[in-house]
């Protein structure tokens, strides 16, 4: 009576205890008041989380009308269920899979395209949607808002909707993000503040339609206990910890011979899935980016020093012809 999905994505993440984990793209920095923000959460779990105030309070943060979500996960079953039925939906390759397993779940016809915005503008149809990940998952490339002109001029002319996926913005230096009134913009704080069992993120654009669809009570008391917190900081963690992660990127560059705008790299081995086997026996995790499309690449991101030092032994010690 009720058929699966028949596609599946994989995400990164420690399964393993005891594993120092590069998979899994976050800040290593932790808030300071997490402690606090748990018990608050702990005192607030006996009533129902409105977070209408908190929502209101976000957006003068942030400078924009937003919609909280449980993430970009919700985020983007909100998507489909406003946008993706019946659409057109192009997606490049080798980025987040997600996007195609929503827009599948929601009967689009997925048309797959270049990873580059001038590219995949020439995909563009009336009413179809678009997304691209900036900067993408898994190689951390990011495009400045005069790269993305031809993709967002052709959305434009087209009437089309551009889906931008901004995870991991917070990690750019010198971010820079276009508007429009054919973009929808995704962001969220799980990546940033390196806590992704707390679901929050957000949306910017068409508030009005996002909020009708939103599950009521969806991030829970830790997610408003998280904001609360978030507020009151005004985004001062992130001023603190992203230079000391940019400076152990630049370090990792020169090192392993990388390049990435993010605080995640990509880097050809051969053979992903040994090269990935070969790391846990040094008690070290990375991505294989084999369900990406790139069997031949592992991903693996920025911690802190000491923890990068031993990513950097590990790599030189099983060397460039694994």
């Amino acid at each position: 009576m009720l058929e699966p999905v028949k596609f599946s994505t994989h995400h990164g993440g420690a399964r393993e205890e005891g594993l120092l984990d590069f998979s899994a793209s976050l800040n290593p920095y932790p808030p300071d008041w997490l402690d606090e923000m748990f018990q608050r959460a702990k005192e607030i779990s006996d009533r129902y989380p409105y977070y209408e105030r908190l929502e209101e309070e976000l957006e003068g943060l942030v400078g924009e009308p937003l919609t909280l979500t449980a993430g970009i996960t919700e985020a983007l079953c909100l998507l489909g269920a406003l946008a993706l039925r019946g659409r057109k939906v192009i997606i490049p390759r080798h980025t987040y899979g997600e996007y195609e397993r929503v827009s599948r779940i929601f009967g689009a016809r997925v048309v797959k395209g270049p990873n580059e915005p001038e590219k995949i503008a020439e995909f563009v149809e009336r009413s179809s949607v678009v997304f691209f990940c900036n900067p993408n998952n898994p190689d951390g490339k990011f495009y400045r808002v005069g790269e993305l002109k031809p993709l967002i001029d052709a959305v434009e002319e087209k009437r089309a909707l551009l889906v931008l996926d901004e995870a991991f913005i917070d990690f750019v230096e010198k971010p820079e993000s276009p508007e429009g009134g054919n973009i929808v913009k995704l962001r969220t704080f799980t990546k940033s503040y390196g806590l992704p069992g707390i679901r929050v993120g957000y949306v910017i654009g068409f508030e009005e339609a996002f909020k009708s669809v939103r599950m009521p009570w969806s991030i829970g008391s830790t997610g408003v206990a998280f904001l609360e917190f978030l507020i009151e900081d005004g985004f001062e963690h992130l001023r603190r910890t992203m230079p000391l992660i940019w400076r152990e990127k630049e370090r990792i560059e020169r090192a392993l011979d990388v390049k990435s705008d993010a605080n995640f790299f990509i880097k050809r081995v051969g053979n992903a899935e040994e090269f990935v086997k070969a790391m846990k026996k040094r008690r070290i995790l990375v991505r294989s980016c084999a369900s990406f499309g790139l069997p031949e690449y592992v991903r693996f991101s920025v911690r802190k020093p000491e923890e990068n030092d031993r990513l950097i032994r590990a790599f030189r010690g099983l060397g460039e012809g694994f």
